[in-house]
């Protein structure tokens, strides 16, 4: 929520020489239109399906998404599982408990523009040994942040507004991997336990052997 798919940039560099990599700006960030309030996370699954099958075809693909971008994966998978060969979602959540700090959020941008959010955001992304370290990622992050449209944030607070995951992700098949911040504060290693225990409550078939997922 609030970055481009450029954060991705080293991730990419790094893995495209043995995978066919696809990064993309969600509604209303980056190159993506700003579309008005009124879609889901549903909304954003069906978007991303959209674009595998356009890309892609019908071919399964390994999803990696952090934060709003892992609740959009877990999400394809639970409505598109023939699309996703693994779900990787990182720093999230799959059921929102405040949904109020959601709306309060989605007004304050609506108000003052993303910048009225953009400190308390930067000390939730980044710890103060990095901002003093690492200054530069901690600049180029603030600047996405800000650059991202005030109606396009909102509308995707909306959509988390209303997330609740949970007990559909009993249904996900696909191979998943979990993980967040030891020091994050909006998405803690016990909300990635919570998505861990929905989906590994199945069993999973793996040729002619029958395998249990850990």
């Amino acid at each position: 929520l609030g970055t481009t798919r450029e954060m991705w940039a080293p991730q990419i560099a790094a893995i495209a020489g043995r995978f066919r990599c696809l990064g993309y700006d969600t509604r209303g960030h980056g190159r993506s239109p700003v579309v008005s309030a009124g879609f889901g996370i549903a909304d954003l699954a069906d978007d991303l399906a959209a674009l595998i099958e356009h890309t892609f075809g019908t071919v399964p693909v390994h999803v990696v998404g952090l934060s709003l971008g892992g609740m959009t994966g877990m999400a394809l998978a639970i409505r598109r599982p023939d699309l996703v060969a693994s779900l990787t979602p990182m720093a999230t959540f799959c059921k929102t408990v405040s949904p109020s700090s959601w709306v309060e959020r989605a007004a304050t941008v609506r108000a003052g523009g993303v910048e009225a959010i953009s400190d308390m955001i930067m000390s939730r992304w980044f710890t103060p040994g990095l901002s003093q370290s690492r200054p530069e990622v901690v600049a180029e992050a603030r600047r996405m942040l800000l650059a991202t449209p005030r109606e396009g944030y909102a509308a995707c607070c909306d959509a988390i507004r209303d997330l609740d995951l949970l007990a559909d992700l009993a249904g996900v098949r696909a191979p998943t991997l979990v993980f967040s911040g030891a020091d994050d504060p909006a998405s803690p290693p016990a909300l990635q336990d919570e998505i861990r225990a929905a989906t590994v409550s199945y069993t999973h078939l793996a040729g002619d052997s029958q395998m249990t997922l850990p």
